[in-house]
């Protein structure tokens, strides 16, 4: 029992949210279907209750009608005392000619009052068999009263009310917690771009000392190489900075972005992974932030690295849609996934690797949705055969002004 208790609190309800939900939903529906039960057999109770009342009252109004003694008892304390069941009294000839508890219209004719209590005897008929008084030759009709009807819905009614109070609580927390996790978000990575600013600086320093001193000669390829890493540095930075900030959209040529990004991922990656472009025309706009657009493309390419254990085929396909959107597929020959996990791919903290933080995914989506107004999503993913990512982007800068000016750039 303790070791379970400890299963239970050790759950990540974040990677677990989905199960979570179930789990409260489901022990909703039980208290819910308790309360319904309870209040039930409290219905079934009352309903009880109230027949053996219209059938003491019939019977008070049988003696009532059979006897000439004094009768001012009953009539008082029983006949006058129902406030509550409405009943109607009709004769052989199913004439009304006693009721009670009937609603009736303000200021309603004798008419149209006649035809309330022939529609309230129709229900009557409809609910529960009449109760007989063969010595007065007369038969009482009745129904639940407006309690009873009350208490039966009580639950139904009760039941929504907390499902709704539930769903608002759960969107405000959610809104809240998200606007949380997003000033984290920003506040960690402006900081780690300003912790970053004073050692690529000295950085360049010496590689431009390098470059004016004697060992540049015979050191140049090193040199060369270690300047491109240090603007590579100098570009996170700049990625980091623009993460919170309202990043400059702007056209670009798809194309040649995507081609920098691949050249400058080709050395780095594994040799038996091959890098591959394919476009119809290498004239191809579209509006994005392009340090952040190619920490996208570095983040998918590299999942797919690992997802092929460092050999296979990454193809990058760049297809103009239409006038108002690019599309970008990225497919990997890596070991796939299975349709359920396309969208957990992209929670936080979610990662195939032992040592995977889970948040290359998560950064490419913040990036392509939030700051671009696209859409990133698993197009497709087989086990065994690989994956492909589709990154839709708009084609002209009305698409993507429209989407900022809509407020939906929160992040």
């Amino acid at each position: 029992m303790k070791k379970r208790f400890q299963d239970l609190t050790s759950l990540d309800f974040y990677t677990n949210k989905k199960q979570v939900k179930w789990i409260v939903v489901a022990v909703s529906l039980i208290i819910g279907a308790g309360s319904i039960w309870y209040t039930n057999s409290l219905v079934e109770e009352l309903r009880e209750r109230e027949r053996r009342q219209i059938e003491l009252l019939s019977s008070a109004l049988e003696y009532a009608a059979t006897t000439v003694e004094n009768i001012t008892f009953i009539n008082q304390e029983i006949i006058q005392q129902n406030y509550s069941i409405p009943i109607i009294m009709v004769d052989a000839s199913a004439t009304p000619i006693e009721f009670r508890n009937i609603p009736f219209k303000k200021n309603s004719s004798s008419v149209d009052s006649l035809e309330a209590l022939q529609k309230e005897l129709i229900e009557m008929r409809a609910e529960y068999e009449p109760i007989l008084l063969p010595e007065a030759d007369i038969r009482v009709y009745y129904r639940n009263s407006e309690l009873l009807i009350n208490l039966k819905y009580y639950p139904y009614v009760q039941l929504g009310v907390i499902m709704i109070f539930g769903f608002l609580a759960y969107a405000l927390f959610n809104q809240s917690k998200i606007a949380e996790q997003n000033r984290v978000w920003a506040g960690l990575t402006k900081e780690t771009a300003h912790q970053l600013g004073t050692p690529i600086a000295s950085l360049m320093a010496w590689i431009d000392y390098l470059r004016n001193s004697p060992v540049w000669e015979e050191n140049k390829e090193i040199i060369t190489e270690m300047d491109k890493d240090v603007v590579k540095l100098r570009m996170v930075t700049e990625r980091f900075s623009s993460i919170g900030s309202k990043p400059v959209i702007q056209a670009e040529n798809l194309y040649e972005v995507i081609e920098e990004t691949i050249n400058y991922l080709r050395p780095r990656i594994s040799t038996k992974v091959e890098l591959r472009i394919h476009s119809d025309t290498r004239d191809l706009d579209a509006m994005m932030n392009k340090p952040l657009f190619e920490w996208v493309v570095e983040n998918i390419c590299k999942n797919a690295v690992d997802a092929m254990r460092g050999k296979g085929n990454i193809d990058i396909r760049i297809i103009q849609e239409s006038d108002k959107f690019v599309i970008i597929d990225i497919t990997d020959t890596g070991k796939g996934m299975e349709k359920r996990m396309y969208k957990r791919v992209f929670n936080p903290g979610f990662s195939t690797r032992q040592r995977g933080w889970g948040l290359g995914l998560t950064l490419a989506k913040r990036i392509v949705e939030g700051y671009h107004g696209g859409k990133i999503f698993v197009k497709h993913s087989e086990l065994g055969v690989g994956t492909t990512f589709r990154i839709l982007l708009h084609a002209n800068h009305e698409g993507a002004s429209q989407f900022i000016t809509e407020g939906i750039l929160e992040y």
